[in-house]
């Protein structure tokens, strides 16, 4: 029998191993010390170096920066949509179709793809290094054994979203009066999901080349095509337009990282040293793959369930609560979007570390981003929480977006604040369990157990406090998790000190709740809702800094500290020079 096309583990499992047969996190043999020796000839290859701090800080700024430019994009187009079409029927069921672009944001882009493809580029890349000019192209070994696959499975998805868009409209929102404009939106975004898988494979294999440019800039091409749509096509197909919008950004994210993708992975890799293959190299691969897939999926569907949940008990809610979580819940996680910048940049960083065994570098990595990622995300969240209604009045009210609307919706936004830290953690601790490259099933396991937490609360809090108590919910869902995910870490992921983790958190948390209450005393004193957004602005960021540093948070003096030298020198030969 003939057999049939490698799969992406056996592609990667011909290829052989860089470290010479030791796997990421086994024992390795001890390293010889070094000594004097003359130095290699021309021809020897090195072992690509790590990458620098000073690199990591530019690729860091970029992708913030993108990061940013895209989500005020983003908040432009929910500004528009709330312009246009206000907190009612019309808007709810555009959102509920939206739920088909987030999930798949979620599994496609953000988390499913790039938890199996990042580390599996990463040791493509490794082997690529590893082996003589004439081998075989492990990365193109890898694109073309999984991308055509890829492509197929998700176009069929996509098409049967297409063609059941009237039970999947009963299924997420059963409580909606008139679901046949959700029905017809959810056809349009159903399309997203092959745009989504393509852009999301590009993404990764990018990022894993350490190139942030274009996967940074997708969602700057994805919102601006979703605002075009919407204003130019909005006053004759209503809602539909921003669902079109949809179809048409999700083909731009992927447009936009073609050609620097092709460049990398048409370039000729360099000539190296042949490393004999591991004897252990490639057993079990196809199911070890494979599970490893299951478990990822699996997670970024569990985690994507709190929108569903969310949505569900919203349905039954009066109009409008639907739109008022979303645009609560965008708002809120914007400081979110802008602190996992640092995990994306540093993930194919742990992800490389482990391909080549340095597990020392992986886990220092991982704390330090731990605890950077816990200061800027709290930063946001001691804005978000003092300063919520006059933040929605200045973003949105206007055109039929009322007062009404501002003032349900800033109450919701406080609540969803409360579990952005957990949000930021899942998020940064779960890269860690999957950046290893092996299966394993205990992120899936903490995520079911906070999102049947949301679900409970869900349930007993929607009576009483409506949509406040969905974005509760939410919160303490998704905190559980984090805390079982934290508390998990150990030989199935990347080794760390959970004691040393939990007390670096600590004091941001209370720099946060210090500067939560300044910024509640300086909103009032302002009646415009432009100075009263900037004044809250800066004074939480100063509060806070000044007990981060106070505490040392993060490492805050070590970080400041050069800053500090380099003014007060440049202060003293000016003065100097003025003698």
């Amino acid at each position: 029998m003939t057999p049939g096309p490698a799969t992406p583990a056996e592609a990667l499992a011909r290829a052989p191993h860089p470290t010479g047969g030791f796997r990421a996190g086994t024992a390795h043999p001890p390293r010889p010390r070094a000594v004097s020796s003359p130095p290699p000839p021309a021809s020897t290859p090195r072992r690509p170096s790590a990458p620098t701090r000073r690199f990591l800080a530019r690729a860091t700024l970029l992708s913030a920066a993108l990061s940013m430019a895209g989500a005020l994009l983003g908040l432009g187009r929910d500004q528009a949509l709330a312009h246009l079409f206000g907190a009612g029927a019309e808007s709810d069921a555009f959102l509920v179709a939206w739920t088909v672009p987030e999930m798949a944001s979620t599994l496609l882009i953000e988390d499913g793809m790039a938890f199996v493809l990042v580390p599996a580029f990463s040791v493509a890349l490794a082997r690529r290094a590893a082996q003589g000019a004439g081998s075989p192209d492990p990365v193109r070994a890898l694109v073309s054994s999984s991308l055509p696959r890829l492509c197929l499975a998700l176009a069929g998805t996509a098409a049967l979203l297409a063609a059941g868009a009237p039970m999947l409209v009963s299924v997420l929102a059963p409580g909606l009066s008139d679901p046949s404009l959700a029905v017809s939106c959810t056809r349009l975004t159903a399309t997203c999901v092959l745009s989504f898988g393509v852009a999301g494979y590009f993404s990764a294999a990018l990022r894993a080349h350490r190139s942030y440019l274009a996967p940074g800039a997708i969602y700057i091409a994805y919102n601006l095509a979703i605002i075009t749509a919407m204003f130019a096509l909005g006053a004759r197909w209503g809602v539909q337009a921003a669902a079109l919008g949809v179809a048409i950004g999700g083909c731009l994210m992927a447009v936009v990282q073609a050609p620097p993708l092709w460049r990398r992975i048409a370039r000729q890799p360099e000539q190296s040293v042949q490393v004999p293959a591991s004897p252990h190299e490639g057993d079990g691969s196809r199911t070890v793959a494979f599970g490893l897939v299951c478990a990822v999926l699996l997670f970024a569907l569990c985690r994507q369930s709190q929108v569903l949940i969310e949505r569900y008990f919203a349905s039954g809610l009066p109009a409008g609560s639907i739109s008022h979580l979303n645009y609560a819940q965008k708002v809120a996680q914007l400081p979110m979007s802008l602190s996992m910048m640092v995990c994306v940049v540093t993930f194919p960083v742990v992800a490389r570390a482990i391909a080549e065994g340095d597990t020392r570098r992986a886990t220092e990595r991982v704390e330090r981003d731990l605890a950077l990622m816990a200061c800027l995300v709290l930063v946001g969240a001691a804005v978000v929480v003092a300063g919520a209604p006059q933040i929605v009045q200045l973003l949105f009210q206007r055109g039929a977006f009322t007062a009404q609307d501002t003032a349900a919706t800033a109450a919701v936004m406080r609540v969803y604040a409360l579990g952005l830290l957990g949000q930021t953690l899942v998020g940064a601790l779960v890269r860690s369990y999957f950046s290893t490259g092996r299966t394993t099933w205990f992120p899936l396991g903490a995520m079911g157990a906070g999102a049947l937490a949301t679900a409970g609360i869900s349930l007993w809090a929607v009576g009483p406090w409506g949509a406040r108590g969905i974005a509760a919910a939410n919160a303490v869902g998704i905190t559980l998790t984090a805390l079982l995910l934290l508390l998990g870490l150990g030989p199935r992921a990347v080794p760390v000190c959970v004691r040393r983790v939990v007390a670096e958190l600590s004091r941001p948390v209370r720099a946060a709740v210090c500067a939560t209450g300044a910024g509640l005393l300086c909103v009032r004193q302002f009646d415009s809702p432009a100075a009263a957004v900037a004044a809250c602005c800066l004074c939480v960021t100063a509060v806070f800094l000044l007990l981060a540093w106070a505490l040392d948070a993060a490492g805050a003096r070590s970080l400041l500290l050069p800053v500090t030298q380099s003014v007060r020198s440049s202060v003293t030969r000016r003065l100097r020079h003025g003698r």
